[in-house]
């Protein structure tokens, strides 16, 4: 994984150094210890009125070819449930209306070795389901009949939407 050389606000080459009590990024000239922040983004598990889940196909990486639910980056100034939305659209053609919330977590990633996964249900939509933006394909399948979903973090939402609602608060999940 590459790592940030250059303080992002001045342009000088930064040190590591322990600070807060953690090995950091550091800015000698700023004076400022250089935050790593997990990185936000949103998916939605969206339930045709059969109970059907839709997926998408990636045709970017990370999984080219791999099986995942709509969703992306949260972009700057963007609430996280405006993000779910925009990227069901610009991946499917789809609008739709989130239901709740199913959770927070954490996933991984390649690039920017955190994620901050926030996962919405859509039981509600309107328009026509057809491939954009990073969706190669865009289908609904059954559960029990589902490709392999390549991001453990939306396999886990994909459970969490499924599971029988008990009526029970489930707090952390």
């Amino acid at each position: 994984m590459r790592e940030k050389q250059y303080c992002h606000f001045c342009g000088n080459r930064l040190a590591r150094m322990h600070v807060e009590g953690r090995e950091r990024f550091f800015c000698q000239s700023c004076q400022l210890p250089i935050y790593e922040n997990p990185v936000p983004a949103t998916c939605t598990v969206v339930q045709d009125n059969a109970g059907k889940i839709l997926l998408v196909k990636r045709s970017v990486a990370p999984e080219i070819g791999g099986w995942c639910l709509p969703g992306g980056y949260i972009e700057i100034g963007e609430a996280p449930d405006a993000s779910a939305l925009r990227e069901l659209t610009e991946e499917t053609g789809l609008a739709g209306t989130i239901d709740r919330l199913l959770g927070v977590m954490k996933g991984n990633s390649d690039i920017y070795h955190t994620l901050l996964m926030v996962g919405y249900r859509v039981l509600s939509f309107t328009g026509e389901l057809v491939a954009g933006d990073d969706a190669a394909d865009a289908r609904f399948f059954p559960a029990r009949e589902m490709p392999p979903v390549v991001f453990r973090t939306h396999r886990r939402f994909i459970e969490m939407a499924t599971a029988p609602d008990t009526g029970a608060s489930h707090p952390g999940r």
